[in-house]
């Protein structure tokens, strides 16, 4: 069917050539003015795409087909299509990965290959009745290019599959269906209660299926093996299986992420040994891929949602990928455990760089981009992702940088992920005055705009390359976004604007600052502040200041500001007021 056909008031023609040079298709666009493009998807669908200058984004017009099951051997062979599954694709039973590369990287069409081979001679008889048994996999769709064999019974059907050395599976519904060599396109329907479905019986070699009494005759021959010798092979057995499950590991593919078992996890951290940090949300350690691949592993703490709802919400959290955003390459389920393995991170969090004495100190061009980074990641997650995702702990313990120092927000999804109420995963990560969102203290709702007042406060601390908020012993503290303020937006028009400037710039760089970067960033820094939420800018908005692609004006002193300052007794500015 054409997609006129589905769609009359299509965007554009579509006609159908069959001449010397081949047979196709062509399309016309009624209106010149729309960008349109054909694609093949990598899950093997073809899609035609419009732009959506509102939107600013692609937007999928039609496909075909349109369940990704129906896609001509999306699975590959000995495998079973599930539709709306995180992991569409997965091995029958008695068969595994052909190539567990491919399959790591979501492409599945290698399929999957026998664990047993069939009992049968090499000039294609069978070597005995019993040999081959099957299987019954149930509420499943069959593929086609079935060959029709006269049978009255289940019990013909099946030896007349086992006739041959060549039939691997068979169907019995008043009629006898046979499949040849690899079977393909089978799917998986009973999620969706197709009324289209059947049961197929799926040919292993018989040590894939030990019956009851197979298994009661191999004890009675065991018992009669020396003692000794049935301990050796015992112990030479469980050597082999453990050195196997080692090196292999038990992952299954679920999408574009992995789903590992607790095991696998455990050995890849040497028992969670390397702590890399923690938050409110759980500890963190190093682990490595069988591959030598450095991971980062996130046991989660204070888990409360069910097992299906954890699945889609790290299966959403797995589909977003952006250079400024920690990617997430797969999880653990079991039982009560819940964990999440990341992309591994070489240089750490951003507070270790900003905040560590014994770091080297970050110059201002490396400064200046992280805080870019971050404002596209965040930009990312409010308005290109399909539902706006507000992250709600924006500080620097959530950035992280990799090998050149480019930022990567971590932790985002997990406010909702882990079930918590905004307002204590808040006050839990900061507990500190002037970095939760003032009408959050009021008890409204969050917003992104949350976001956009934490993004103030740690752009503020990439600028100072000091703490918002540096407690002394006597008790009193340093409040560092009052004293920026007073600066940046009481001092303009003194004729000492750049000498302000410097005054909050981190000391350590030695004046070594592009001085109108610091105060262009100190400027956005005091609007994503304001205690008003609308009329701090969105962080498109932030991207394209940082970028001087927009101007900005002189912010307001926001009023929570002024009335810390009236706490002259609580505030000491001494040590960063400009020599005069």
């Amino acid at each position: 069917m054409t997609p006129t056909g589905i769609y009359p008031n299509s965007l554009y023609t579509f006609d159908y050539v069959n001449g010397e040079n081949g047979s196709y298709f062509v399309y016309d666009l009624k209106d010149d003015s729309v960008l349109t493009r054909f694609v093949l998807g990598e899950m093997g669908q073809i899609q035609f795409l419009t732009w959506m200058n509102g939107a600013n984004d692609w937007m999928l017009f039609w496909s075909q087909p349109k369940a990704q099951c129906d896609v001509y051997s999306l699975c590959g062979p000995f495998s079973v299509c599930t539709e709306n599954a995180m992991a569409p694709c997965s091995c029958l039973r008695g068969f595994g990965e052909q190539n567990v590369g491919e399959w790591l990287q979501g492409d599945h069409t290698s399929g999957c290959r026998r664990n047993v081979e069939l009992q049968c001679s090499s000039n294609g008889s069978v070597v005995g009745r019993s040999t081959d048994r099957f299987y019954t996999m149930g509420n499943v769709r069959l593929p086609s290019d079935a060959e029709s064999v006269v049978a009255t019974s289940t019990d013909q059907c099946e030896q007349a599959c086992l006739r041959s050395c060549s039939c691997t599976a068979y169907s019995y519904n008043g009629s006898c269906s046979l499949w040849h060599g690899d079977l393909i396109n089978l799917q998986d329907v009973s999620a969706i209660g197709s009324q289209g479905s059947n049961a197929v019986l799926i040919r292993l070699a018989a040590s894939e299926l030990s019956s009851q009494k197979q298994k009661h005759a191999k004890k009675l021959i065991t018992i009669a093996i020396v003692a000794t010798i049935v301990a050796a092979l015992m112990v030479a057995a469980l050597v082999v299986i453990l050195r196997r499950r080692m090196v292999k590991g038990t992952t299954q593919v679920e999408g574009s992420l992995i789903s590992f078992t607790y095991r696998d996890l455990k050995s890849m951290t040497k028992n969670f040994s390397e702590k890399l940090g923690g938050g409110a949300f759980g500890s963190v350690f190093k682990g490595s891929l069988p591959d030598a691949t450095m991971v980062a592993v996130k046991k989660l703490e204070g888990f409360h949602q069910g097992e299906k709802q954890f699945r889609a919400e790290v299966s959403t959290i797995g589909n977003i990928q952006h250079v400024n955003l920690i990617r997430l390459l797969g999880f653990c389920s079991e039982k009560s455990r819940r964990l999440l393995v990341y992309e591994y991170m070489p240089n750490g969090s951003l507070d270790k760089q900003l905040f560590d004495g014994r770091k080297h100190v970050l110059s201002w061009d490396t400064r200046y981009q992280i805080a870019l980074g971050i404002a596209r990641g965040l930009d990312y997650l409010h308005e290109k992702c399909r539902d706006c995702i507000i992250h709600c702990d924006i500080k620097p313990e959530n950035i992280l940088l990799d090998g050149s120092f480019a930022p990567k927000v971590a932790d985002f999804g997990l406010a909702k992920l882990m079930g918590r109420d905004i307002s204590r995963v808040l006050t839990t990560a900061r507990g500190t005055v002037g970095y939760i969102e003032p009408e959050w203290l009021a008890g409204t709702a969050v917003t992104a705009k949350a976001d956009v007042f934490s993004y103030g406060m740690t752009l503020l601390e990439i600028v100072s390359g000091r703490r918002n908020v540096e407690r002394r012993e006597d008790g009193t503290a340093d409040i560092l976004p009052l004293l920026a303020a007073s600066r940046l937006v009481g001092g303009v028009g003194d004729g000492r604007r750049e000498e302000l400037v410097s005054a909050v710039v981190d000391g350590r760089l030695g004046g070594d600052a592009d001085m109108g970067e610091a105060e262009r960033a100190c400027r956005v820094a005091f609007w994503c502040i304001q205690d008003d939420e609308n009329a701090r800018p969105a962080m498109a908005t932030v991207v394209q200041v940082l970028e001087g692609l927009v101007e900005i004006g002189v912010p307001p002193i926001p009023r929570s500001l002024q009335l810390l300052a009236d706490e002259s007794n609580y505030l000491q500015f001494s040590d960063l007021l400009p020599s005069k």
